[in-house]
């Protein structure tokens, strides 16, 4: 072969590996800044507090494992009428000069009402979290602004942890609620039945954010066998004989299980 012919052919070949390998959009990438989108951010509660999980009935759970406080009260848009409790969302700032423009994630545990409404999104972090968005040292700095512009998208949740029933203080033994937490994936919920040890399941229905609740016929016991569904992905998992039979107000009990 003429060594013009190579050259076309090696030529051709450049092209085409050009084409296919560095020209082409990989709609499989992983690269996480495709997907941010414009908000805003304020924070309440001491600076480095934890926060709260008062209307999605997690109580100052959000301050231990596996929260640590790194949670967030997010308008309707996010909380969206208690169905957003558990979600989770990568949040960013990078237009202050304290920003550090590095990521973190947070869980909403509770709503920012009001004039929080009044930009499209709007997350209020918790003290400890928002001092994450800055670069070091500089976390003062940022809290001094009150209000500032991030970017931020929805991203599984990934807790060390399984899954967890809190039972609701005002539970007795006619009447069942518990806040489902620790919630990996999707983090919401769309659907709860549990299963009493002698009887069929009974559908619960929500109370408010991630807490649901049911009546409890006359003669049923427990142990209980919890069924949850996701409202995102309708992924369904089951927590056998999690709720124990001598079940207590306020008692979390913790399940094998997680997604």
């Amino acid at each position: 072969m003429k060594f013009h012919q190579i050259l076309n052919t090696f030529i051709i070949t450049i092209f085409v590996l050009q084409i296919n390998g560095c020209l082409c959009i990989n709609l499989n990438s992983t690269d996480a800044s495709l997907a941010f989108s414009p908000a805003v951010a304020t924070w309440y509660g001491p600076e480095t507090g934890s926060g709260s999980g008062g209307a999605c009935g997690f109580d100052n759970d959000v301050a231990n494992a596996p929260y640590y406080g790194l949670i967030a009260a997010g308008n309707q848009n996010i909380f969206k009428h208690g169905n957003g409790c558990g979600t989770c969302y990568q949040i960013r700032c990078t237009k202050d000069p304290s920003c550090s423009g590095s990521p973190i994630t947070v869980t909403i545990t509770d709503e920012c009402p009001g004039a929080c409404n009044n930009q499209a999104f709007h997350f209020d972090l918790s003290g400890k979290a928002f001092g994450y968005l800055a670069k070091r040292g500089q976390d003062y700095a940022l809290r001094k602004r009150g209000i500032i512009d991030v970017e931020y998208q929805r991203v599984p949740c990934h807790y060390n942890a399984n899954i967890a029933f809190k039972i609701d203080t005002g539970s007795n033994p006619n009447y069942l609620a518990f806040a489902v937490e620790n919630v990996n994936i999707d983090g919401d919920l769309a659907y709860v039945s549990i299963k009493p040890s002698n009887g069929n399941s009974l559908a619960m229905k929500q109370s408010w954010g991630a807490t649901w609740n049911v009546g409890i016929p006359i003669g049923i016991k427990g142990p209980y066998t919890v069924t949850i569904t996701t409202i995102e992905s309708r992924r369904s998992i089951t927590a056998y004989n999690v709720i124990p039979a001598n079940w207590s107000p306020g008692r979390r009990y913790y399940s094998n299980v997680n997604f």
